[in-house]
């Protein structure tokens, strides 16, 4: 049924951005191949089941042609998928942490990443860049991106200055946008009705915050998808987000309990950058 509704979601917003049925149909397509490129690791395929790229990236509109922004690629899980689905017509810009970033963690990250790339041709054309939720960075040149995606992201950077931090992140994917461009976010979801909680630090952003200072940084809301849902997800576990797959933050302790629940349950959301009258 969520495969189901989520095709119908799919459906309807491309035939409101004018896509057709046949060029909808090519890019998903295109989408699979990448999804089923042998450069994917096994661990990272395992979890296609709880983060569905292919009707993730269909939703919002990436195509084989398509220039796009990743924010904090992390290990690299959809630079796996996105490389090699752009490397002959499109552009991939992976902004990851910043070279002078001052925590250990972060620029092991960044270490890590450039190794992997380094490691294979099919990223050969991968550019990074950099990205920071305090602002100062060019994720790519102004205008210039057709597509800007984030993947549960938005907490990190949530936990560090709360509002002012997400704020400042949306301008600067409002700035690498083109007119008419789409920034597509996935992030682990809070239940409206735990806004009274100490939700802060728990990995789960509330979707109407998120509405709602995209919106303040000058983006319109599309459309969202529940293709990410996972209504086992109560989003009230002791350690957070983290309690679930794959992270088992709290170990043994009711690990079949959250292998049962699964990942977390997220919004995925589409906004688009208002075209130029």
């Amino acid at each position: 049924m969520k495969a189901l509704t989520s095709l119908v979601v799919i459906s309807s917003l491309f035939a409101l951005s004018s896509f057709s049925v046949t060029a909808n149909t090519v890019d998903t397509a295109a989408i699979q191949a990448a999804v089923d490129n042998p450069v994917r690791s096994a661990t990272n395929k395992a979890r296609d089941q709880y983060r569905h790229p292919v009707e993730t990236l269909s939703f919002f509109g990436v195509t084989p042609q398509s220039t796009v922004v990743e924010i904090s690629p992390g290990g690299g899980w959809y630079t796996e998928i996105l490389a090699p689905l752009l490397q002959q017509q499109g552009k991939y810009y992976a902004a990851h942490q910043p070279k002078d970033a001052k925590s250990e963690y972060a620029q092991k990250s960044r270490a890590d990443y450039l190794a992997k790339l380094a490691a294979n041709p099919v990223y050969s054309k991968v550019e990074v860049t950099e990205f920071s939720a305090a602002g100062g960075k060019q994720i790519a040149p102004a205008a210039s991106a057709d597509v800007v995606v984030t993947f549960r992201n938005l907490h990190n950077w949530y936990m560090a200055k709360g509002d002012e931090s997400l704020l400042t992140a949306f301008k600067s994917f409002h700035t690498a946008l083109k007119p008419g461009g789409v920034l597509g976010v996935v992030e682990h979801r809070l239940p409206e009705s735990k806004l009274n909680t100490d939700w802060q630090k728990s990995g789960y952003m509330p979707q109407s915050l998120v509405i709602k200072l995209a919106e303040q940084a000058g983006f319109v809301l599309e459309g969202s998808s529940e293709v990410n849902a996972n209504p086992k997800d109560t989003a009230d576990h002791p350690g957070g987000v983290w309690a679930l797959p794959p992270t088992y933050t709290n170990k043994e302790q009711d690990k079949a309990k959250y292998q049962a629940i699964g990942e977390s349950d997220r919004m995925t959301l589409k906004f688009r950058k208002p075209a130029t009258k």
